[in-house]
């Protein structure tokens, strides 16, 4: 019998102003890497952005699996010398990438995923090396940068395949291709590419060491944000049977003693009642001790009694919401995701449902287009007048989106737009209504805010 093709599977490197560990694994490339082995494909991993893999002695995980990335200072690009900060790589050292490389046999493909827009300066530095070593060996690069600027990866990443989205049906007969060995793979008809409660689980136990495991209830989300690129990557809300994702957390705790378990979906609460609901009473009949954490944030609106008792009493120690603005204005213009009612009426259903005030964390957007500055200092107070404390997310330019004409206008960009002006650390510097100096002050009137 011939022995199996090989792929090795690559989550490159981040080169960014700043970077953290919130919680972060490539669930996506992951999933893949369990589909094909599934369907009889050999896997290596190679993440360049595990922690476990720097000498990071003083690079400390905190007591729930976050922390500090291994980074080096990094040349800025052109596009971005005007920036007064410092610009880092951000993962581990490449000599110990290439030793990776070369301690695995040579894979007849490798497949490298794509995570923000402005990260691709990773994702280039990667194949580099591929191609230095194997440079026979296609390279087929996916994800969400790889989605949302296809024609600049086409042109300017040297993969030698570029995929839009997963596109496992696509990408299953091109490796057939590749390879040239097709007898020895399965059929792959128990898989339907389509619905994502026909995959096998996330492969990690690629992973030698894991503080923490992700997972999803649900892909899509049924709100349509004008600043969002949900919708665009997955084109529909689909769920995954709440027993089964119990079955997955259970399975990873027993397997790797896992009991830390991050929430990756867009739209948690959405159909609560037959999907979360359910699947937070397996948990609590279960009784295991597991902490449960949610960095994409929750909708407001969508938070009620039942939900909030129930994640209090599973594990759930801290809560993300996403409330964005204060401005009605800019929340009908930006999709009418949350209203201010809605979100204090969030933050008293939590409180009595178990959460503590420094416990419930707020998401809230600067730099949309046409948000003055009084309109985020109002946003802010709205937050800390409510017992719980904002966390500033600059807001990002993404393509295809329906803000991207409007930003792009704003800044007096003309398109194309190299991605690494998407970088959400521009804002301050681009933006007419906010500046430096006004960043700094927000941020001061949050931290002198006391729980």
């Amino acid at each position: 019998m011939k022995k199996k093709p090989l792929l090795l599977l690559i989550n490159p490197w981040v080169y960014d102003f700043t970077a953290y560990d919130f919680w972060s694994k490539p669930l996506g490339l992951l999933y893949i890497a369990g589909v094909l082995r599934e369907i009889g494909y050999d896997i290596n991993l190679i993440d360049c952005m595990d922690r476990q893999e720097t000498d990071n002695s003083h690079l400390k995980s905190n007591e729930d699996g976050r922390g500090p990335f291994y980074k080096e200072k990094m040349p800025k690009p052109d596009s971005l010398k005007h920036i007064p900060r410092n610009y880092y790589r951000y993962g581990i050292e490449e000599n110990k990438f290439e030793d990776k490389l070369l301690n695995y046999p040579k894979p007849d493909a490798v497949l490298i995923t794509s995570i923000m827009t402005y990260w691709y300066p990773g994702v280039f530095k990667a194949i580099e090396i591929i191609k230095k070593y194997y440079p026979d060996c296609p390279v087929i690069l996916g994800g969400i940068y790889a989605t949302l600027c296809y024609q600049h990866a086409i042109n300017h990443s040297k993969a030698d395949y570029v995929l839009k989205n997963s596109q496992l049906e696509q990408l299953i007969p091109l490796l057939q291709k590749i390879t040239g060995c097709r007898e020895n793979i399965i059929s792959s008809e128990d898989i339907d590419f389509n619905y994502l409660e026909s995959y096998p689980y996330p492969a990690w136990d690629l992973y030698q060491t894991l503080d923490y495991v992700c997972l999803i209830t649900s892909r899509g989300c049924s709100n349509r944000c004008t600043y969002c690129a949900s919708h665009i990557l997955n084109s529909r809300l689909e769920f995954r049977n709440p027993e089964k994702v119990a079955e997955e957390v259970f399975y990873w705790k027993t397997l790797k003693g896992i009991d830390k378990f991050v929430f990756y979906d867009d739209a948690l609460l959405e159909n609560a009642e037959r999907n979360f609901l359910p699947l937070l009473k397996i948990i609590k009949k279960k009784k295991q001790n597991i902490n449960f954490f949610t960095p994409n944030a929750v909708h407001a609106k969508l938070i009620t009694p039942l939900v909030a008792e129930l994640m209090s009493q599973c594990g759930f120690r801290k809560i993300w919401l996403g409330f964005e603005t204060s401005d009605p204005v800019l929340q009908k213009k930006t999709g009418n995701k949350v209203d201010n009612v809605s979100f204090i009426n969030a933050i008293q259903t939590l409180l009595r449902g178990g959460f503590l005030p420094e416990n419930i964390r707020v998401y809230l957007l600067i730099g949309l287009p046409g948000q003055s500055f009084q309109s985020i200092i109002d946003s802010v107070k709205l937050v800390i007048d409510n017992g719980v404390r904002p966390y500033l997310a600059k807001y990002s330019p993404i393509p295809e989106t329906k803000m991207w004409k409007e930003i792009i206008k704003e800044y007096g960009w003309e398109e194309p737009v190299d991605p690494l002006l998407h970088n959400d650390a521009l804002m301050p510097f681009y933006s007419p209504y906010i500046n430096s100096e006004q960043y700094q002050q927000i941020k001061m009137l949050i931290q002198s805010y006391k729980l």
